[in-house]
């Protein structure tokens, strides 16, 4: 890959991956700080990414940063990440944090599928790729995810 197609994806895949690494860590600073990682170690690597690649090695790159940042963080977590169950007075901005917090509490790989696919759009064969399973997988992975959002939000009786 040359550099004008490194600035190309940069263009194209940026604000994706923002979006994809602030829905999965939940912080700003730490979706930015893990897009400029990625970005950096995709230019390190970008004689060995064909262009075409490009889209699902950047994917794969800030799904697996963003898991190992979550890693580390849970580890320094103290009880006041237990304050989950607080819903706001408006009903929108309540069914919307319901929505988040159950997001928030699916395990890996359920939850980047449900953002890749949902969020960003993704078909099952890319989610494949860029997560390392079969479409038949993300579909499974994709419907259980869905399946225990929706009993949460239920159990608040929101929906």
């Amino acid at each position: 890959m040359n550099r004008k197609e490194y600035n190309n994806c940069v263009k194209e895949y940026a604000d994706g991956l923002y979006r994809f690494a602030l829905k999965n860590l939940r912080n700003e600073d730490d979706a930015k700080d893990v897009v400029q990682e990625c970005f950096t170690k995709f230019w390190e690597k970008h004689e060995n990414v064909s262009y075409e690649k490009a889209k699902s090695y950047l994917f794969t790159s800030v799904y697996n940063m963003s898991i190992n940042l979550s890693k580390r963080k849970s580890r320094w977590r103290t009880e006041e990440a237990e304050n989950i169950n607080e819903i706001s007075r408006e009903t929108d901005f309540e069914l919307k944090e319901a929505l988040d917090k159950s997001i928030d509490q699916l395990k890996e790989p359920q939850k980047s599928i449900l953002l890749l696919r949902d969020l960003e759009g993704y078909n099952y064969k890319e989610i494949g790729e860029m997560i390392k399973l079969t479409e038949s997988q993300v579909k499974v992975y994709l419907f259980r995810a869905r399946q225990k959002v929706k009993e949460q939000i239920k159990a608040l009786n929101l929906a």
